[in-house]
């Protein structure tokens, strides 16, 4: 289970993308292409296990476009989020999020086992990476009245950079709304990481194990 630190991304940080940039076909220097190594066994196996975590999790909308993104988000209150494909060949995955501007779109990196916001050079090696995408998700959610209050600080000291990102609450695919069994599990998550502690029966806790995460 990750630590729990302060939420808040800033687009001065974090590479975030309108719908234009989104949708264009943009052009891939030979560089870029090398950008990433892979191992396509462990790889495979990685992004399988990221794609049912994705799948259970509801908030994860496929390849839908950034304008389906936008016309999903634009009446929701500021904070909410879903993951969906990213339109660009070298990313699998983009974070569309519902900001005070109105929605915008974060690509996610994906490199040997691990996410991480898309940013620029200076800014990236500050970015934690996370071996889950759903992990990345739970970090960055404001879920409390004192992590809101930091972002807000953090927000103070770098409005001039881009627009404050928070992650409050997922947007789910009406087909793929949480079932009572899903939501349960979310809330005993939200309790405890050691489920092998807690006095369940041996299927109760695969099921448990099968999403370990809090959003």
């Amino acid at each position: 289970m990750q630590t729990k630190k302060p939420s808040g991304m800033v687009a001065g940080s974090t590479r975030a993308q309108n719908e234009r940039d989104e949708s264009e076909v943009q052009q891939i220097h030979p560089s870029q292409a090398a950008l990433y190594p892979w191992a396509p066994a462990e790889d495979l196996r990685f992004i399988t296990t990221t794609f049912q975590h994705l799948h259970t999790s509801g908030w994860y909308w496929g390849g839908m476009t950034a304008s389906e993104a936008r016309d999903a988000l634009i009446g929701a209150p500021e904070g909410t989020f879903l993951v969906r494909d990213s339109s660009h060949p070298l990313y699998l995955f983009t974070l569309s999020v519902k900001t005070q501007r109105g929605p915008t779109n974060v690509r996610v990196e994906y490199d040997s086992g691990r996410f991480r916001l898309d940013s620029s050079f200076p800014a990236r090696s500050c970015l934690l990476s996370f071996s889950a995408l759903p992990s990345l998700v739970q970090h960055y959610a404001s879920t409390s009245q004192e992590k809101e209050r930091i972002a807000e600080e953090h927000y103070m000291l770098s409005k001039d950079k881009g627009v404050l990102l928070k992650l409050r609450k997922p947007l789910h695919r009406p087909q793929d709304f949480p079932t009572l069994q899903h939501l349960t599990r979310l809330t005993i998550n939200r309790h405890t990481d050691c489920h092998t502690q807690l006095p369940l029966p041996r299927p109760l806790l695969l099921y448990l194990q099968e999403y370990p995460f809090q959003v």
